[in-house]
C-alpha cells in the first residue's frame, strides 16, 4: 500500500526541549497504523504537529504526495485530514448536534451536512438519543463517539485519533474499537495513538515505538519481538 501520510527526519520542541528528534515514519493509505509508547515519549506532539497544532523546527510532513508542514489548522483540515484529540474536548456547553455542526465548519451546503448527521445518528443511535443534550452531560464513552463523529463531519481521508480508550470502562472501550475497525472498513484511513496497546495491537496492521522523541521499533503486530517491544515501552524492562 502506498503512504497516504509520510514523516521524515521531523523534530518538535517545546522551548530547548525537543519532543520529537528525527522522528520517520508512514501511514499507509486503507490501513489502522498505530504508535506505541511510554508517556512523555512525543506520541501526542507527533500528532499536534501533523494536525498543524504545533509547528516543527525541522523535517518534513507529507499528505497525498504534497507537503504540508507547518500548515495551519484549519488548512490541515481542509487537505483531509481531522483530528481526535486526547480527552474528547467536545464543546461542553454545545448540543450534540451543534458539536456536530461545529466539526464542518468549513463545508458549506446545509443539505449536504444534514444528510452527513443523519448517517451519524445512524452510525451512534445513542448519539441521535441525546441530540439535543448539552455535550458535557454525555458520559465519556458518548463524548468519545460524539468527538470521533465530530471529527468525521469533515470527511477526513486520515483520521488522527489520540488515546480514543482513555478513562472508558473495559465494555466501553470494546465498543470503542468495534467502531475503529467499522471506520476502517468503511475507507477511512487511521493512525491511532494508544495506551492500550493489547488492543490496539488487534486492529492494528503496522505499528511504531516511539521512546523519547525517536522511533524505536516498527513492526507488524504478531511479529516475535511484539511482546518485548510491548514490555520495553510500558514496562521499562531492559532490551535484550
Amino acid at each position: 500500500m502506498a503512504a497516504l501520510l509520510a514523516v521524515k527526519d521531523l523534530v518538535t520542541a517545546y522551548g530547548k526541549i525537543e519532543a520529537l528528534r528525527g522522528v520517520t515514519l508512514e501511514v499507509a493509505e486503507g490501513s489502522i497504523t498505530c504508535l506505541l509508547g511510554p508517556n512523555g515519549a512525543g506520541k501526542t506532539t507527533l500528532l499536534f504537529t501533523t494536525a498543524g497544532v504545533l509547528r516543527p523546527r525541522g523535517g518534513s510532513i507529507h499528505f497525498g504526495g504534497k507537503e504540508i508542514t507547518g500548515r495551519a489548522p484549519h488548512a490541515i483540515v481542509r487537505s483531509g485530514i481531522a483530528l481526535v484529540p486526547e480527552n474528547r474536548l467536545v464543546f461542553p456547553h454545545m448540543t450534540v448536534i451543534e458539536n456536530l455542526r461545529a466539526g464542518a465548519y468549513q463545508r458549506s451546503g446545509r443539505a449536504a451536512i444534514d444528510a452527513d448527521i443523519e448517517r451519524l445518528m445512524v452510525r451512534f443511535p445513542r448519539l441521535r438519543e441525546r441530540a439535543g443534550q448539552d455535550a458535557g452531560t454525555l458520559s465519556g464513552g458518548e463524548q468519545q463517539m460524539l468527538a470521533v463523529a465530530r471529527a468525521l463531519m469533515s470527511r477526513p481521508k486520515l483520521l488522527l485519533m489520540d488515546e480514543p480508550s482513555l478513562g472508558l470502562a473495559p465494555m466501553v472501550v470494546e465498543e470503542i474499537f468495534r467502531i475503529i475497525t467499522d471506520l476502517h472498513r468503511d475507507g477511512t484511513t487511521i493512525f491511532l495513538v494508544e495506551q492500550n496497546a493489547y488492543m490496539a495491537l488487534r486492529v492494528a496492521h503496522h505499528f511504531y515505538l516511539i521512546e523519547q522523541g525517536k522511533v524505536t521499533f516498527s513492526g507488524n503486530p504478531g511479529s516475535l519481538e511484539q511482546d518485548e517491544v510491548i514490555r520495553r515501552a510500558y514496562l521499562g524492562a531492559a532490551r535484550k
